[in-house]
């Protein structure tokens, strides 16, 4: 790549972005921003209107965990024909998808209540699904392809679009749908999607690969890609958690309007897209501490995760500035952990004999993806089971015991007293 690997003497001031990079951070931070705005949109009011048309809160909370279902199938698949498919065919074919299913979920309203409805919603939400799988992943290898040396870097920026359409998206969809009704919200998301298109496809560079005969199945035999993979289902599984349990934990406990609990909540993702730029530089200037990142990030997480609630057994009195800031302590510790994984995984498979080019970095871009994914369908649902059947305090406790778990692994690991087998 002669536009990001033509460096100078050491004595030379550092390389800028080029126009292509550039171009590329635009395209992708748009993509990021979209995808998350859209996925986030159905909190505020989609529940209550599944509701009205017949589908029970069971149901309702199966139409959301599909979408991590079929984002996770998708993204296995996809990124391992990420190279005869086309990245760049990719990312403008899932942006595509995924605007006009959110536009045909705008008209659901119309379809008939009962079982018509609720599958249609399993249709349209599967396939926005596998539209944002496809945009995302191969989102993450062209940033990875285009920027080698930066990834981390790179990344940590890319998440604060990804931050701010997670927590834009709530609000705003509330505000278009109590003003302008159901179908508002989905037909401005989804034509604002569609725009994109034809951005993307002029501003998207091209990148010729020849497919590769590795396989995710050896990826999966390097002991250290397993650990990175553990930490970033504990990730992924206690953010689909706190989504799931967190806001009726806050009313119930401190009596908060639903106002209230939606600002309370944004304390963890501005924490966490504030400091991923930090993180992603500094693991990038020293690769070296990714590891490390990784044990200090879930410890923290094992810390915010007891004292959220806060833990039975500390006998601590549960108070709302001591959620707020455990919330803060947690989206710190997903920024030290979250930037680091995904260059952690390319240097993973590496370090095994994977050929440097598009189609390692499909494979890891769809490993990443499917492990994230199957952590955010987990943490809902096992959490909501451990509320239902004990309490949010315990249900807490066990996302920090995963963390921990994955910091005593870690910690094992960079100090064993003899090598493991990879």
């Amino acid at each position: 790549n002669t536009d990001n690997n033509t460096t100078t003497e050491s004595t030379d001031p550092p390389q800028r972005f080029t126009r292509k990079e550039i171009l590329t951070l635009i395209s992708v931070a748009s993509v990021n921003f979209g995808s998350m705005i859209c996925y986030s949109i159905l909190g505020p009011f989609f529940p209550t209107e599944a509701v009205k048309k017949g589908a029970s809160q069971t149901v309702v909370g199966l139409i959301f965990g599909c979408y991590a279902v079929s984002n996770l199938i998708s993204s296995l698949v996809l990124g391992k024909y990420i190279v005869q498919i086309g990245a760049k065919f990719m990312l403008i074919a899932g942006l595509f998808v995924s605007s006009c299913c959110t536009i045909i979920f705008g008209f659901l309203d119309r379809a008939p209540a009962g079982p018509i409805f609720i599958s249609l919603c399993f249709v349209v939400r599967s396939l926005d699904a596998v539209g944002f799988g496809a945009a995302t992943m191969s989102a993450f290898a062209i940033t990875a392809k285009i920027f080698p040396n930066n990834v981390a870097t790179v990344l940590g920026i890319l998440e604060i679009f990804a931050g701010l359409g997670l927590i834009l998206g709530p609000p705003l969809g509330g505000w278009l749908y109590q003003t302008f009704g159901y179908n508002v919200p989905f037909l401005f998301l989804g034509c604002l999607m569609l725009i994109m298109v034809p951005f993307n496809i002029y501003v998207l560079p091209s990148i010729e690969a020849v497919p590769s005969k590795d396989s995710f199945f050896r990826l999966l035999t390097h002991v250290k890609t397993i650990l990175v993979c553990y930490v970033i289902f504990t990730l992924s599984a206690g953010v689909g958690f706190l989504d799931a349990t967190l806001s009726l934990f806050a009313i119930n406990r401190f009596g908060l309007s639903n106002g209230y609990v939606g600002l309370i909540m944004l304390g963890l993702p501005l924490v966490y897209i504030l400091a991923s730029p930090l993180m992603g530089y500094f693991t990038d200037k020293y690769p070296a501490t990714r590891v490390a990142f990784l044990v200090t990030g879930g410890i923290a997480a094992t810390i915010g995760f007891c004292l959220l609630g806060p833990a039975p057994f500390l006998h601590i009195q549960s108070q709302l500035w001591l959620l707020v800031v455990m919330l803060g302590l947690i989206g710190f510790s997903l920024a030290m952990s979250v930037i680091p994984t995904f260059p952690e995984l390319i240097s993973c498979a590496y370090e095994i004999g994977f050929e440097e080019g598009l189609s390692t970095l499909g494979m890891v871009s769809g490993l990443y993806e499917a492990v994230w994914c199957t952590g955010t369908f987990y943490g809902p649902i096992v959490g909501g089971i451990i509320v239902q059947h004990l309490s949010f305090e315990w249900a807490a406790v066990v996302q920090g015991g995963l963390a921990f778990l994955g910091v005593s692994i870690s910690a094992y690991y960079i100090w064993r007293p003899w090598p493991l087998l990879t």
